[in-house]
């Protein structure tokens, strides 16, 4: 670790006068390290080298006191500069994250066919990238009676700073679940959201279809544009495996943007003919 930067002369002079009034002491220590960091490779002065000093110069409680608050917000600072780094490396390294599961039933809104990645495939993923650069994550929940689920991510650093994201939604009632069940449905997939939301993953899937040379017409399309093209499937009685299979897809989130008028013309001229 490296040794506390030496204590100039002009840092010395601010603790002199020890019977000086708190304010004054304290802004004078702001603005002996706010010159010294415009110096040209003078070593940054801590808020903890100048309270040594004032212990040795027998500087006043309240003196102390206030050097101490600029200690916590000085630390308070470092930590969160530390957290914005160890994320953007980390981002930096994440992956697309596979889409592992695949959900399909039919209820009486209709079918519902597509794929998504799971909490275990993303933990499976971030989990040693986010170690690496000093980052862990956890999760608070509640649910208390009669109320809806609440789920929490927070995403923390080493060196303490934290991050939090909530997410709130109602227990799952689709299928046969029973109570319980429902609150533990809605429980993973808020998990798997809140997570997904605070490491920024959505987006880094964007960055990652751009990066490997797709063009916008190549991407996928979006979860609305799926569910406009599920719900036309419900309504013109198309099924969805045949639909996939012709469009090369293995799921309806899966066909590109470039299919996609061509698709939603398809189904509604469909849905004109069965209509007449």
């Amino acid at each position: 670790m490296n040794a506390e930067p030496e204590i100039m002369t002009d840092d010395v002079d601010m603790f002199e006068q020890v019977g000086k009034p708190a304010n004054q002491v304290l802004a004078n220590v702001e603005q002996s390290m706010a010159a010294r960091r415009q110096q040209d490779n003078a070593p940054a002065v801590t808020p903890m080298a100048m309270i040594d000093r004032a212990l040795a110069s027998n500087a006043s409680p309240e003196t102390l006191e206030k050097l101490l608050a600029l200690q916590e917000r000085w630390e308070a600072g470092q930590a969160r500069k530390a957290f914005d780094e160890a994320m953007a490396a980390a981002k930096a390294e994440i992956p697309t994250i596979r889409k592992n599961k695949l959900v399909d039933f039919t209820s009486q809104k209709g079918r519902t066919h597509y794929k998504h990645e799971d909490l275990a495939e993303i933990a499976r993923t971030v989990n040693p990238i986010l170690s690496r650069h000093g980052l862990s994550y956890r999760f608070r929940t509640s649910s208390a009676i009669n109320e809806p689920v609440s789920v929490t991510c927070i995403v923390s650093h080493r060196l303490g700073y934290f991050e939090e994201n909530t997410l709130v939604g109602p227990p799952d009632t689709s299928g046969n679940k029973n109570s319980l069940q429902q609150v533990g449905s809605t429980l993973t997939y808020l998990q798997r959201m809140t997570l997904k939301a605070a490491l920024g993953l959505a987006a880094a899937d964007d960055d990652d279809a751009r990066a490997a040379g797709q063009s916008f017409e190549d991407c996928p399309i979006t979860e609305e544009q799926a569910a406009t093209i599920r719900a036309l499937c419900a309504e013109t009685e198309t099924d969805i495996p045949k639909f996939c299979e012709l469009m090369n897809v293995e799921a309806i989130p899966e066909v590109s943007a470039s299919q996609y008028q061509r698709v939603i013309a398809s189904l509604e001229a469909k849905k004109r003919r069965l209509a007449s």
